[in-house]
């Protein structure tokens, strides 16, 4: 038995590899690096999608029809529950997503596509006494989700990296959160519910909800010439540091050197921001190594997160909701391929509770 079922192969996939040990991420055969950067979210979709739906368009088609389903699903902010904005951003989005009808057809996954784009920007405006904006189904997923947070059109610049951001977190093996979108599609439940079972996972702070505190960790050092001295001390009251080590990866996370790249070209970024993330990186990295020089603990996807999301604009509550853009096409893809090539699943537990007494 293996504890946490590490090691443990329970699918066959085609959708996406993890080579932890080589620090490599491939996506239908494509490594991160063909992809984050040069595709499109729409592009990506579709190369996840291929196979698993009859009536899949090409990629122009795909960003019509997704477009739709963003002006489709605004439809139903006007109707918001306000009492949803007294629950965190990934509960209100799982709370927004329960209310679409299960489906398997490209329609309900367009529909559950488009919901974090719309909600998550709506959200956030409700919440600094704005109005939402309604979508522009002209654009692109990314493109849009900007100008309806922001109220103003997005450039090209912030356009491609929240692309890249999507894309490279749109699928990453069997994760906790798809892992359980693969258990509830097993049992023919319908997209919207593999997508909810996502949704929980994504929610919980080992998985989706740790970017968010790498932006508390650099608001605490606020300065570089604070940065030894606070996680020295941090590390010493028994804390982690946020954005560093990972379960898989023994060596550098590739999603970060892919997102550190679109932060770096981002027109209009804070660069003394990004100085002191440098220096809060390398400090860290070193202080890591002093202390466990038996294993690598490395930059991980949410440390460029925090800093790329910050510098897009979206506050730290909607991070999570931000990764559930991207990754619910994982999630739709690893649902259609369950249904298509696997069982039930059902694994065993082994006993070891009490025995009961004779009569």
């Amino acid at each position: 038995m293996s504890d946490g079922l590490e090691g443990v192969v329970t699918a066959e996939t085609v959708l996406s590899s993890v080579d932890g040990a080589a620090g490599r991420l491939v996506i239908r055969g494509r490594s991160l690096d063909e992809i984050a950067g040069r595709m499109s979210f729409e592009a990506v979709v579709r190369l996840l999608f291929e196979g698993f739906f009859a009536d899949l368009p090409e990629e122009s088609g795909l960003r019509r029809r997704l477009g739709a389903a963003r002006a489709e699903v605004f439809r139903d902010i006007a109707a918001l529950d306000r009492r949803l904005t007294t629950l965190t951003d990934i509960e209100s989005l799982r709370a927004y997503t329960a209310r679409f009808a299960d489906g398997d057809d490209l329609d309900t996954a367009l529909r559950l596509l488009a919901a974090p784009a719309v909600f998550t920007p709506a959200m956030v405006r409700v919440r600094r006494g704005l109005q939402p904006l309604a979508p522009d189904p002209t654009l692109g997923q990314a493109a849009d989700t900007l100008r309806m947070l922001t109220g103003g059109a997005a450039n090209a610049g912030r356009a491609a990296a929240l692309d890249t951001y999507l894309v490279t977190v749109c699928d990453h093996g069997l994760a906790a959160s798809t892992f359980a979108a693969r258990i509830v599609a097993s049992t023919r439940a319908g997209l919207t519910s593999a997508v909810l079972a996502g949704l929980s996972g994504l929610k919980g702070p080992l998985h989706g909800g740790a970017p968010g505190p790498v932006i508390a960790m650099l608001d605490a050092i606020g300065s570089s010439e604070r940065a030894e001295g606070w996680m020295t001390a941090a590390l010493a009251r028994g804390e982690r540091l946020m954005g560093f080590g990972h379960r898989i990866y023994r060596v550098r996370d590739p999603r970060a050197d892919a997102l550190k790249a679109a932060l770096k070209r981002l027109d209009g970024g804070d660069p003394a921001r990004l100085a002191l993330a440098e220096t809060v990186e390398r400090t860290a990295l070193a202080l890591l190594h002093a202390r466990r020089p038996e294993r690598r603990l490395d930059t991980n996807v949410e440390f460029y997160t925090a800093l790329l999301l910050e510098a897009l604009g979206f506050p730290p509550d909607a991070f999570t909701n931000v990764f559930a853009m991207g990754r619910t096409a994982g999630w739709i893809a690893h649902a259609r391929e369950q249904l298509a090539t696997g069982r039930l699943i059902r694994p065993e537990a082994r006993y070891v509770g009490p025995t009961p007494r004779a009569a």
